[in-house]
């Protein structure tokens, strides 16, 4: 079954791609391949139909659950992948062309994009700000940074910037 959702981070997706690759590798003739939607094989419409002629000349089927399309061998079934291949490319490019129209509209707007900056009070962790007292002792006692993170359960990256801002 192929067929991620479009919140997966890219690492998931590559190995998907391997997955992909491994699976036209030994696909054989009268094997059926499901995947949720053609778009999802690919990602532009080169893509989408190189797949599918691999499963055509391999002569595997394809079939969609969303649309419920299947496709063979047969010339029907190069016609239907090739329009919908493109129908998805192009669907692709337009909602990638609405977004950045209504990025570069809130930019004008004035509106700030991307992730907020920190102020010094965010980068003040909560576990270190209760045990505050509890890391001066230790810090007293001589022990060490990275074994104080580990015994408060943060991690030793943290617990230096808490120090660096208090």
């Amino acid at each position: 079954f192929i067929g991620p959702s479009e919140t997966l981070n890219k690492q998931i997706k590559d190995m998907i791609v391997e997955d992909l690759d491994k699976l036209l590798k030994k696909v054989r003739k009268g094997d059926l391949i499901i995947c949720s939607e053609l778009s999802r094989l690919g990602r532009n419409l080169f893509m989408i139909m190189e797949i599918l002629n691999i499963c055509m000349r391999k002569e595997c089927r394809v079939w969609t659950i969303k649309d419920n399309y299947r496709l063979g061998d047969d010339i029907s079934s190069k016609v239907l992948a090739f329009a919908f291949g493109l129908s998805a490319e192009i669907e692709r490019n337009l909602i990638s062309q609405r977004t950045r129209e209504a990025l570069a509209r809130k930019k004008a707007e004035g509106v700030v994009l991307g992730r907020p900056k920190y102020t010094r009070n965010s980068q003040l962790n909560s576990v270190c700000t209760r045990r505050h007292k509890h890391i001066l002792t230790l810090l007293e006692e001589g022990e060490s940074i990275p074994r104080i993170a580990g015994k408060i359960g943060v991690a030793r990256g943290t617990l230096y910037r808490y120090l660096a801002y208090t």
